[in-house]
């Protein structure tokens, strides 16, 4: 009782307020003061900068490893498709025709004369 009242003057509140204040902290968080509350928060707050800085670097080494290759391979894909594009623009196969080839004057069937 005198430990309490020690700390109740320390919080500059009556013994009852501190009592309330005390009841309330437990309810809000949910706590009981027969458990254990485990590590204090700053071990807790280094344990997760050093597991988000763990995935940090996993996720660069996957940019880095598959990412970034996949990335640049389908860019210079489509770079090389794009500057066939431009360079021709006459289709690659062209249909040709016999007669083309072939001079105007130069008759496709020839009669042949009897001579009779």
């Amino acid at each position: 009782a005198k430990k309490f009242r020690k700390y109740a003057r320390h919080l500059g509140c009556s013994q009852s307020m501190c009592l309330l204040l005390m009841l309330e902290f437990f309810e809000t968080n949910q706590l009981s003061p027969k458990e254990r509350m485990g590590p204090h928060m700053q071990t807790l707050e280094r344990l997760v900068k050093r597991r988000i800085s763990a995935l940090i670097a996993i996720v660069r080494d996957i940019e880095k490893h598959q990412t970034k290759p996949t990335a640049l391979m389908l860019q210079t894909l489509f770079e090389n498709d794009n500057s066939q594009e431009t360079q021709s623009e006459e289709p690659q196969f062209k249909e040709r025709k016999f007669q083309q080839h072939l001079p105007e004057e130069y008759p496709l069937f020839k009669e042949k004369k009897f001579n009779s």
